[in-house]
């Protein structure tokens, strides 16, 4: 997957390329390709860096994410968007956690954890 300049992209480009970057990390975590997943990782924080820099309503529209059948795509779709949809985002992590669908449901819990005890505090 090569790296693409945000700025240009319609925010229906960022979301269907943050569903995409979602889905090649979902393939490296299956793979055990830790570097892959690192740069996969930069490269969503520039699409959600970009989508923040164009408001709260492009973020939200990250939301439709919500109901991809990949669950990793849902599961970074509800971290980036607690900030901004903080009830429903927490939803969709209680129901990625009790999928027990591994290795989401895992770091959901995490998530989850560490949103009751205040170490993750979503902006």
């Amino acid at each position: 997957m090569r790296e693409i300049d945000t700025i240009t992209l319609t925010i229906e480009q960022l979301i269907a390329r943050f569903a995409e970057i979602a889905l090649a990390q979902d393939q490296a975590l299956l793979y055990d390709q830790t570097a892959k997943f690192n740069r996969l990782y930069r490269d969503m924080d520039a699409v959600d860096n970009e989508l923040r820099s164009r408001g709260t309503e492009a973020r939200l529209r990250l939301l439709a994410l919500y109901e991809h059948p990949n669950a990793q795509v849902r599961l970074k779709a509800a971290v980036r968007t607690l900030g901004v949809a903080p009830v429903e985002a927490r939803h969709v992590l209680e129901a990625i956690e009790a999928s027990g669908e591994q290795p989401q449901a895992l770091d959901a819990g995490m998530s989850l954890w560490n949103l009751d005890r205040g170490v993750f505090k979503p902006t």
